[in-house]
């Protein structure tokens, strides 16, 4: 089937003729419509017949049920009336006889190879005891969940067929704001249905749907049900699979998600072959560079990947990588943020030799860093003297062997805990409860002594920067009076 290639323009010129038309007072009885409009009209709509018929079967409805345990109430519905429990108190538990109840979902995959992979979200078969596939031309087949992957929403699996029709897959670093795209899927429970839109966006991140996130965003109609369906581009390949949609309403709102193709392909590949997602791993903590960091650091760049941490015996370290060191290009390819260097290191096999370009005291320097495989390891971190100063409200506690094991903090990070911070205080919004001060000022406060001698001796309207331990990872934060 021929490639159709729509643009922007289309729509462009979609829209000026209904404003033109709305605009001229002819009556429903003089109205008539050109030639050249009905050719036009005519021709835009052969043109998504044939992306909706080249991409529209290998796109499918899946649906799943799970079994969830819940308490029996003997009373019935009398402890979930609102007058018992405002006497009662919302806390008071009556446990009665469990009873396990089945739960039903609905979502849409991607047939991505003739003998029965689908590529879906994570989200639409996790916990999933059945699940059941619906072909286009309405054939139905257990499926099997061969793996998933959380981190960034999307999953694999598996129906016994052959000869299916596959979609063919595009490459979405090629896609532009602007672009055409059309959104496939089962929205509602409804038999296939697609919507066209544009990209309104790419490289969209902190969204807070994944721990990857690089997705398309688009106004192309996405609603319940459109999860894990497919987004085309004007050739019928696929360049995302649809995910959420932003909305106050659970209804479209004009704005929705979509896991870029790319990144789809490298999880779907590493699931089918080794039943998991397998990342490189550089062993560094990255974060973004603020003007106020880049003040505090005296430097002027505030692109790339700023390194506030380095793992003992990591690849990074044993590359010569070096705190402070501000990652600018892997491989050639800049990095403009912490975001793109994460997702670019998590799509190399482990390893691989890279070649790394850090910038160090407004140097660059190249290093050749043998990727190690990411193990999903994370630490949670929880956790007197006064100054005239904006830590003087902040109470510390020296990081002792009981705390380290309590809060599970690794045997090289030295600091102090920050155990209470006031209501009133400016660096709540920064600083919190829980994180490991590593350094004041670029200097090392390995217990509380050193914390007093150093922040001591900061004034009251000095901006303050602090080397944190938070969450398994170190970073750089400013704090202003």
């Amino acid at each position: 089937m021929k490639k159709v290639q729509l643009r922007t323009g289309l729509i462009a010129v979609l829209i000026i003729a209904a404003v033109t038309l709305s605009g001229n007072s002819v009556s429903a009885k003089d109205a008539k419509v050109s030639p050249e409009s009905t050719k036009f009209l005519s021709q835009l709509s052969g043109a998504l017949d044939e992306v909706a018929a080249a991409a529209g079967p290998s796109v499918v409805n899946i649906s799943t049920t799970t079994t969830v345990t819940m308490e029996q109430n003997p009373f019935g519905d009398m402890f979930n009336d609102p007058l018992f429990r405002r006497f009662f108190g919302e806390g008071n538990d009556h446990p009665g006889p469990k009873r396990k109840q089945k739960s039903s979902a609905l979502g849409s995959g991607v047939i991505v190879s003739e003998n029965g992979y689908i590529l879906t979200n994570n989200h639409v078969v996790q916990g999933a005891d059945e699940i059941k596939v619906v072909l286009s031309d309405k054939r139905e087949f257990k499926g099997k969940i061969v793996g998933s992957d959380p981190k960034t929403d999307l999953a694999v699996v598996k129906i016994n067929a052959r000869d299916l029709p596959i979609i063919a897959i595009g490459s979405s670093d090629k896609l532009k704001t602007g672009d055409v795209v059309l959104a496939i899927g089962n929205p509602f429970g409804l038999n296939q249905t697609i919507t066209m839109g544009i990209v309104s966006a790419v490289g969209r991140s902190n969204v807070g749907i994944a721990d990857y996130e690089d997705f398309i965003q688009t106004d192309a109609a996405i609603n319940p049900g459109n999860s894990g369906g497919a987004l085309v581009n004007t050739s019928g390949q696929l360049v995302g699979i649809n995910t959420a949609i932003f909305s106050t309403s659970g209804g479209y709102m004009g704005i929705g998600f979509a896991i870029p193709s790319d990144m789809a392909k490298t999880v779907m590949d590493s699931i089918i072959k080794s039943g998991k997602v397998i990342r490189g791993w550089l062993g560094v903590s990255i974060q973004n560079i603020t003007p106020d960091l880049a003040k505090s650091l005296g430097i002027k760049e505030t692109a790339g990947a700023l390194v506030s941490g380095v793992l003992k015996d990591s690849p990074a370290e044993k590359a010569g990588i070096k705190r402070g060191d501000i990652i600018t290009e892997l491989d050639g390819k800049t990095i403009a943020d912490s975001r793109i260097l994460r997702n670019m290191v998590a799509d190399n096999a482990p390893g691989k030799t890279v070649t790394v370009t850090v910038l160090r005291k407004d140097k660059k320097e190249q290093l050749k860093v043998t990727l190690g495989e990411f193990k999903d390891a994370k630490v949670a971190a929880k956790a007197d003297v006064d100054f005239d100063n904006i830590l003087k409200d902040v109470v510390v506690q020296d990081l002792t062997p009981d705390l380290r094991q309590r809060l599970n903090i690794a045997a090289d990070i030295a600091g102090v805990v920050v155990t209470q911070i006031s209501q009133d205080d400016p660096t709540l919004n920064v600083l919190q409860q829980g994180d490991v001060i590593m350094e004041v000022e670029r200097k090392p406060v390995g217990n509380v002594g050193e914390y007093n001698e150093v922040v001591s001796k900061i004034g009251p309207k000095d901006t303050v920067l602090m080397l944190i331990y938070r969450d398994g990872a170190s970073i750089f934060i400013t704090l202003k009076p």
